[in-house]
């Protein structure tokens, strides 16, 4: 809910500041995930991903839970995965610090679930693709949630770069594991709606055509508005019963059977 409020907005050096450093620190961690994969990436060649991999249905295939969104196929895959994460993990990191750094477990989760749940017995699911579309699901989710000026342009952003992935939740092509994209799209908008509210809203300064508005509809809401109970005529009151003149009961003989 957005209270409007006669106080300036906050644009002081000091808050100018903070902004740059919330910014700074959501790029920073972004980068440094993206340097975790790459070395995960480089070190691949030395043990069998296989094993950390989703594995639908398969109880050993639980682990990928945890460790699927490190591991990728190609330098292609790690590259589309890296751009994408380094970007909106920014975005979201630093429009929405604190409802991030707790939907990104449900993320990481969800994407891997998604996966194990929806995909084909006997194949094998790894990348960070589903932690990407959790991120961008969850700054659409909030931008139609929360509707303030940070949130709408952050979700007009990342529309704006990555709203391919509106359509990547679905099968479309071969190798790609769009089960995993669900599962991320799906938490990212349990998250959102779950940790709409950690961030604070910002003010929202009061216009004085807003005020002029609501000049001009008063006398039209004073009509439409019902009047209180108190100053509604009495139109009749109940009598009392004491006032009240009871009647006389007629008695009347008792009717004679005819005579034979």
């Amino acid at each position: 809910m957005h209270l409007p409020t006669d106080a300036p907005i906050p644009d002081t050096p000091a808050q100018r500041k903070a902004d740059r450093a919330r910014l700074l620190r959501a790029v920073n961690a972004s980068l440094a995930f993206v340097l975790v994969l790459a070395a995960v990436f480089s070190a691949q060649g030395l043990f069998d991903p296989r094993p950390f991999t989703v594995q639908p249905w398969s109880a050993a295939g639980l682990l990928g839970l945890l460790t699927a969104p490190l591991l990728h196929g190609s330098i292609e895959h790690l590259a589309a995965n890296a751009t994408s994460l380094l970007l909106l993990g920014s975005l979201a990191g630093a429009v929405y610090p604190k409802a991030t750094i707790r939907a990104l477990p449900l993320l990481w989760l969800g994407s891997g679930l998604g996966a194990w749940l929806l995909g084909e017995p006997g194949s094998y699911h790894l990348g960070a693709s589903g932690l990407t579309h959790g991120l961008m699901f969850l700054v659409m989710t909030l931008g139609l949630l929360r509707r303030d000026r940070p949130s709408i342009a952050a979700a007009m952003i990342a529309f704006l770069l990555y709203g391919g992935m509106l359509l990547t939740v679905l099968p479309r092509e071969i190798g790609v594991s769009w089960q995993a994209h669900l599962g991320g799209a799906v938490a990212g908008v349990i998250a959102a709606y779950a940790f709409r509210l950690r961030d604070p809203l910002p003010p929202r300064k009061r216009y004085s055509w807003e005020d002029e508005e609501d000049a001009e509809l008063a006398p039209l809401n004073d009509e439409l508005e019902p009047p209180k109970p108190r100053d509604v005529p009495v139109l009749w009151n109940r009598p009392d019963p004491r006032d009240v003149q009871t009647g006389t009961v007629l008695r009347f003989p008792p009717r004679r059977e005819p005579e034979e």
